[in-house]
């Protein structure tokens, strides 16, 4: 037996009798790395991890075994979880999912040992206990009676050859009527007869345990576990039973001690390995929804029927864009979902103005319906239907003000969101009196404080009946959503939201919370499929570092109010949380930017390496002859207007024309005074080149560090230099952007990533497309984050299109997202790329129809549910074309978004309503089969009581012993 360290869990002087409790785990480690212990009780640190019992590591055949003990008096009980620590006892890493329970039987009189045997609970190991499965899609496994408590041995080790066993398994989806055994070598355990074998009891929180007296002289032992499923089929006299075993080989126990000490072993061995559940999904925009009850967009109140339709076609789950409010600038470019005026608070967009009150007025009831016609038109009004629908409700508001605002369940409402919804209502109002979001013009109020905000809010005020209208619309907001979100957790539909990854710079949240964003700056995403020269969405980057001083309590907000409404959610551009695409604050594209947090290029360097001439190689490299090429004849007013000459046929940009924003704006003043005689948009463009015509960035807040330009290669000012310059600036180019940081975002990752996942239950999905760092996928990996893949724009550099049957099981499946083009539009856009598709992955050498055809669609949509993706998710638009009537309207005005456009106009509604949709038998069955058919789960005309053993007892056989 190893040398155990020991630690003692009693605080009494009396000598009575301890149990001598043991922990063992296998964990590979990284240099410097250890693993500790940490519980709820004294002696494993009362939940300070600093305290906690440091485990000492043994080489075990191909395992690392770490193991520690504590003498602990019998009845002892406390919860318990492992972390991955430093020298120091800092955290790196933690275990995932619910904390462990542990009680030591008060039977036990005192010497005898405990070795507790774990497995580490990695975070795609917690899933079963997200909401999505747990509360929604497994539900019924939750309901399963408590056949004992936990902590109860049933056999006694009062023999000195023998040892206790008790085996541990977590069995997240197991319905009525199904029983967990174990099986295997020993005669307890049924010497691999399943007749024979030992019956696990349900001890509560999906946990099954049994223990059985064991001969020393059987181990090791080998075994798996199964479920067995015993129903009656319409007559009593007539069963059937099923079984289904364990994929995987044999788990295995041996001894690590033989002594004459009694003992008693606790095997938790994980998850009961099943055949991976998978499940299909819709998405759709809330705003794109219609519906014959909604007022010119889609309502919350309209998921009751996108939910049936979702129940009869056999999907699982419903994912929206975010639904938070964006009214930022009071017109249609807050149609941008992504753009938040709060990150808390609901769009007034989705309100269903009929449902304010059970009482309306006849003369608001044909109000209500004129509105319904004038705004049912092929795309969204924003701009009409929110200034429709917040006349309405504000008729409304004044006839129910008082009842609603004194009601219990108003009052219930606004003492748990008080904390964001007074700040939002306070500048909801004071961007409509200073017509201005911008908060930096507000006066006095620019500098948010708490007794400004008090007094501004006041029942005294004389705008106090406005700060409430707010308040009431916010509420009712709640109330629809909840009902929805309630109606599709009882339907067994997963509703998913989306985390936007940035806050509008004009926002309530820059406003109350300044200090955790870095205003001068602004966040996008460098060149990538989506668009080649960068994005600029204009939100201000986050600092992390004020952040962290308070464990990301917003960021833990945000994901709590989530919760209230989705039980899974997609979080945007996930590599955020890794580096973001930083810009300054003066920019307007997103091409010349660098990644934060990111490790620079020194000016020391890179001088060790030759390079000397800073000036030239960070600022704009402009010659005339560049100039002629691109501006022809018209070369001279671009000159004059924008450029000085430093040298002979050697220019630089003006001071009031050096940043983007000069330069925009220059440009608007003299096409206003008609001195502009080319098209404003194509100058534009073009003298933006020449400003981005630079090989490094130089740091706005250390001079002395740099970063390289995006596709350095490209511009004329790295073509023009030498070949030394030339071979070490492709070389530290590719060191900064695919070598060097790696490690820092990991480790960035590993910090910020944890603190949303663990102040929500939801289910978390990562949206990782575009650039993506060498470490993003192991991080997400060990996080238990589901991962995404788009058949167009494959992870894998030597392909053109993937190859869904090669996709890991922890992700989401998708032929298209709302950030690029439909299915039908794809096909039809490129007849080359089509030929080729039609070619490598149909595997047809013939000429493809020019149309996406419902065989096509068909096609492509079930190489995507028959993938091992855990989610197979298709947006709406590709569901319909698989019929033909619902394929009329041109494909190029389905797209959702177009990224390249920063002021796109989000208002694509689908031309059918959802009462439609509900009666078309034919589509429901034909996604249905689609879906079912590939081994998918299906919620309509399932058997609730099927478990998934039983899945795997079609599949699978018998162990070998």
């Amino acid at each position: 037996m190893m040398n155990l360290g020991s630690l003692s869990l009693s605080t009494s002087k009396s000598s009575k009798p301890m149990v001598s409790l043991s922990f063992w785990i296998p964990y590979f480690t990284h240099w410097g790395e250890s693993l500790l212990v940490c519980g709820s009780a004294p002696g494993l640190g009362s939940g300070n991890v600093k305290k906690g019992l440091l485990l000492k590591p043994s080489q075990q055949d191909d395992q690392l075994i770490w193991s520690g003990s504590v003498s602990v008096p019998p009845g002892f009980s406390c919860d318990y979880c492992y972390y991955v620590v430093d020298d120091s006892k800092n955290v790196l890493r933690s275990e995932f999912g619910m904390k462990r329970k542990l009680v030591v039987p008060e039977t036990l009189t005192g010497g005898e040992s405990v070795h507790l045997h774990d497995l580490w609970q990695s975070g795609d190991q917690a899933l079963p206990f997200r909401s999505a499965f747990k509360d929604v899609i497994f539900h019924h496994s939750f309901d399963v009676k408590v056949e004992k408590p936990l902590g109860v041995f049933m056999n006694k080790s009062d023999q000195d050859d023998s040892v206790v066993v008790q085996f541990k398994i977590c069995c997240p989806d197991i319905g009525e009527g199904t029983s967990v055994y174990v099986l295997g070598t020993p005669e307890k355990l049924g010497k691999w007869k399943v007749e024979n074998g030992l019956r696990l009891n349900y001890v509560d929180d999906s946990i099954w345990e049994a223990d059985c007296l064991i001969p020393k002289a059987d181990f090791p032992i080998k075994y798996p576990f199964f479920t067995f499923f015993q129903t009656n089929l319409y007559c009593k006299v007539q069963k059937e039973g099923s079984i289904g075993f364990e994929s995987g080989g044999n788990r295995e126990l041996s001894l690590h001690s033989i002594g004459k000490k009694q003992e008693y072993i606790v095997m938790s061995d994980g998850l009961f390995r099943a055949m991976p559940w998978r499940g299909a999904g819709v998405a759709v925009p809330m705003f794109s929804v219609r519906s014959e009850d909604d007022v010119g967009v889609g309502e919350f109140l309209d998921l009751k029927l996108l939910v049936d339709w979702a129940v009869d076609s056999g999907l699982h789950l419903v994912q929206l864009l975010p639904v938070n409010d964006t009214s930022v600038h009071k017109m249609w470019w807050d149609s941008y979902p992504y753009s938040s005026l709060s990150v808390f608070a609901l769009h007034p967009l989705y309100l269903r103005v009929q449902a304010l009150s059970e009482r309306l007025p006849e003369d608001i009831k044909e109000e209500i319906q004129k509105a319904k016609k004038q705004l049912d038109k092929k795309d969204v009004d924003y701009e009409a239907t929110m200034e429709t629908k917040l006349s309405i409700a504000k008729k409304i508001f004044e006839l129910e003000r008082d009842q609603t605002l004194n009601s219990s369940s108003f009052q219930k409402f606004f003492s748990e969101n008080e904390g964001w919804l007074k700040p939002y209502a306070a500048f909801c109002f004071l961007r409509d009196f200073f017509e201005t979001s911008d908060h930096s013009q507000w006066g006095t109020f620019s500098d948010y404080k708490d007794d400004k905000l008090e007094k501004l809010i006041s029942k005294d005020s004389l705008h106090y009946n406005t700060i409430c209208f707010h308040y009431y619309i916010q509420y009712h907001l709640h109330v629809q959503l909840s009902a929805a979100a309630e109606y599709a957790r009882k339907k067994g539909v997963v509703l998913k939201g989306d985390l936007p990854i940035g806050v509008d710079r004009n926002s309530v949240d820059t406003w109350v919370y300044r200090n955790l964003f870095r205003m001068n700056t602004s966040t996008g995403a460098p060149p990538d499929y989506f668009d080649k020269n960068g994005q600029n969405w204009g939100f201000p980057t986050y600092n992390w570092e004020e952040m962290s001083k308070d464990n990301y309590a917003w960021w833990r907000a945000r994901l709590t109010q989530m919760g209230k409404y989705f039980t899974a959610y997609r979080i945007d551009h996930i590599l955020g949380f890794f580096r973001i695409w930083e810009l300054p604050a003066h920019a307007m594209t997103g091409l010349v930017g660098k990644f934060r947090p990111s490790i620079p290029l020194s000016q020391e360097e890179l001088e060790k390496e030759g390079i000397w001439d800073f000036d030239r190689l960070s600022k704009p490299y402009i010659q005339k002859k560049f100039l002629e090429e691109k501006f022809g004849d018209f070369w001279p007013f671009i000159a004059s207007n924008f450029l000085n000459e430093t040298q002979k046929d050697m220019y630089e940009f003006k001071e009031d024309c050096n940043t983007e924003k000069k330069i925009a704006a220059k440009l608007k003043s003299l096409a206003e005074k008609s001195l502009l005689l080319e098209n404003e948009d194509k100058v534009r463009r073009d003298v933006f080149d020449i400003l981005r015509n630079v090989v490094l960035i130089k740091d706005p807040e250390d001079a002395r560090k740099f970063y390289p330009r995006f596709n350095i290669e490209d511009t004329s000012s790295f073509q023009d230099l030498d070949d030394h310059s030339k071979n070490v600036l492709k070389r530290l180019y590719y060191d900064y952007y695919f070598q060097r940081q790696e490690d820092l975002w990991r480790k960035n990752a590993l910090k910020t990533l944890p603190a949303l996942l663990n102040s929500s239950n939801m289910l978390a999905c990562g949206e990782d497309l575009g650039l993506i760092p060498s470490c993003v996928h192991p991080v997400m990996q060990e996080l238990g984050l589901v991962g995404l893949r788009i058949q167009r724009m494959p992870s894998e550099s030597d392909v053109k299109f993937g190859i869904p049957a090669n996709y890991d099981y922890m992700t989401v499946c998708a032929p298209s997202c709302h950030d690029c083009s439909t299915l039908r539009a794809w096909w039809e856009e490129d007849e080359e790329r089509r030929q080729q598709y039609f070619k490598e992955v149909i595997g047809v050498d013939e000429i493809p129809p020019s149309q996406c055809v419902p065989e096509i669609t068909h096609f492509i949509l079930r190489q995507h549910v028959e993938a091992p993706s855990m989610w197979a998710i298709f947006p709406l638009q590709d569901m319909m074309a698989l019929k033909e009537e619902y394929t009329t309207r041109p494909a190029t005005e389905e797209t959702i978004n177009d990224p390249t456009n920063p002021k796109h106009y989000w208002r694509y509604r689908v031309h059918v309503t959802l009462d439609s949709l509900l009666k078309d038998t034919d589509l429901k069955s034909t996604i249905k089969n689609l879906v079912s058919s590939s081994g998918r789960s299906v919620p309509a005309g399932e058997d609730i009581n099927k478990s998934q053993g039983e899945v795997i007892a079609n599949g699978s056989t018998k162990p070998n012993p």
